[in-house]
């Protein structure tokens, strides 16, 4: 696992800007969104198997008898898909929308195998 301190922020070009990192105890993924000024209301959480997907929408700026020399907010229509690494349960999922970020916490299933003994054959050394 990396921490984050040690991360170059990614410019992937796709927004909003979302961060997934796994979390050991209890085991889980945490995805967190960047959705300043984005209604609450206006986001959808969909996960398909090790698929979230995180959709919604800005509103536009209304302002009369501003001219813009520079625009950089993205406004509109938003889908954004996480490839998680992990199995996750989907019916547990939670999400918090606070201060313009969304976490959302997906636990990871876990595989309780227990350990398998393998038979060792002897053979011809020819």
């Amino acid at each position: 696992m990396f921490e984050r301190g040690g991360l170059a922020r990614r410019r992937t070009g796709q927004w909003p800007a979302v961060d997934l990192a796994y979390a050991s105890d209890p085991p889980r993924a945490i995805v967190t969104a960047e959705l300043a000024g984005v209604d609450a209301d206006e986001i959808a959480l969909a996960i398909e198997g090790r698929t979230l997907v995180l959709s919604g929408r800005r509103a536009p700026v209304v302002s009369e008898g501003e001219v813009y020399q520079q625009v950089e907010i993205q406004r509109g229509a938003f889908r954004r898909t996480v490839e998680l690494g992990a199995d996750v349960h989907a019916e547990q999922a939670t999400a918090r929308y606070q201060d313009g970020m969304l976490r959302i916490e997906l636990p990871l299933v876990q595989r309780h195998t227990r350990p398998q003994a393998v038979q060792i054959e002897i053979g011809d050394s020819r």
